[in-house]
């Protein structure tokens, strides 16, 4: 994007990680599959890596991981920021206490789900932490952009675990009309290309889920872990009946939790009260993926995947820098 765009201290900062990071490339944070270890590894790779605080089983497993992701990536000189994502919808019990957590350990950025960013932005702020919102319309970017986020993320038909409605090209044109700041797109993105290709298209960057499921330092289970390299995009159904947020769940693990096409057509309210983690809930057995699902081949760790990632995104600009030449070549007036 231009760099004449007017940007805070806060959203310079932001394209500033992006800028020395390997690659223009978050690792989402994903319920039940990321970790510290996953967060650390992608620090390690020189991406920024995000856990949900509510993969932690209670208040005090958090604070464990909080302070070792913090400790661990601060003793190696040339790894990325973390970041924490949060759940902001009203029915989240913990939200308070996590915050609290959020002002004592600071992590560079805090993205916010399910809700209103403004609910983080103060105490963030207050230490010079960088807010992030997920949103998945037009209409809810814009209420972001109005409380304050300093970094929107668009969340696409085709993301996993918290899906969108809307095709990835025309949300990021219809959001850059209204919003200069730093802005990421989210849904469907496993392969170096990709990330370009939305580079190209507006975005500062790409969030991609799905690609580390497969990671060897995830918390997914092998299984889990087995059936995403086994899956294909046609494996996959859309469904707000599991946890109330639309989603895109791996149809055999619907099947074994016995969901009926009748059930999968209804909407569940959205309640996060309670112990999310802990509590027999259906999504602790039925498991998610992103439309990208096909293109993953095999397990591996989150260095090799950001490895091949860093390889097809050199590639594609290589391949880019050599067609502008030949084109140079050709039409030298111009």
């Amino acid at each position: 994007m231009s760099a004449e765009r007017e940007l805070t201290a806060a959203q310079r900062a932001f394209l500033d990680i992006v800028a020395r990071s390997t690659l223009p490339l978050m690792a989402a944070p994903m319920f039940l599959v990321s970790g510290p270890e996953l967060v650390i590894a992608c620090a390690e790779a020189g991406i920024v890596g995000a856990y949900p605080a509510a993969n932690a089983r209670n208040l005090g497993v958090l604070r464990e991981w909080m302070e070792h992701t913090r400790d661990a990536i601060a003793a190696r000189t040339a790894a990325a920021p973390w970041a924490l994502n949060m759940i902001v919808h009203s029915s989240y019990d913990r939200f308070a206490a996590e915050l609290e957590l959020v002002r004592e350990f600071q992590p560079s950025i805090v993205s916010t789900a399910l809700g209103s960013p403004a609910r983080v932005l103060d105490t963030v702020h207050d230490y010079g932490g960088i807010v992030m919102a997920d949103v998945i319309s037009p209409s809810l970017a814009r209420k972001a952009a109005a409380a304050g986020a300093d970094v929107l993320v668009l969340v696409t038909q085709g993301a996993g675990g918290h899906t969108g409605h809307y095709h990835p090209f025309a949300l990021l044109a219809e959001v850059r009309r209204f919003w200069s700041g730093p802005l990421g797109l989210a849904g469907g993105l496993s392969h170096g290309h990709e990330l370009r290709a939305a580079q190209l298209l507006g975005a500062d960057f790409v969030l991609a889920g799905t690609r580390f499921i497969a990671a060897t330092e995830s918390l997914a289970e092998p299984d889990y872990r087995e059936l995403v390299v086994s899956s294909a995009l046609e494996d996959l159904v859309a469904s707000k009946a599991v946890s109330g947020v639309l989603a895109n769940w791996l149809k055999p693990t619907l099947e074994r939790a016995g969901f009926s096409a009748e059930q999968l057509r209804e909407e569940k309210k959205i309640d996060f009260s309670g112990d999310i983690v802990a509590a027999p809930k259906a999504w602790k057995t039925v498991w998610s993926a992103g439309h990208g699902v096909g293109g993953i081949e095999r397990v591996a760790s989150t260095a090799e995947i950001v490895d091949q990632l860093y390889r097809e995104y050199a590639h594609c600009l290589a391949a880019e820098a050599a067609g502008l030449g030949a084109l140079r070549a050709r039409y030298p007036q111009r």
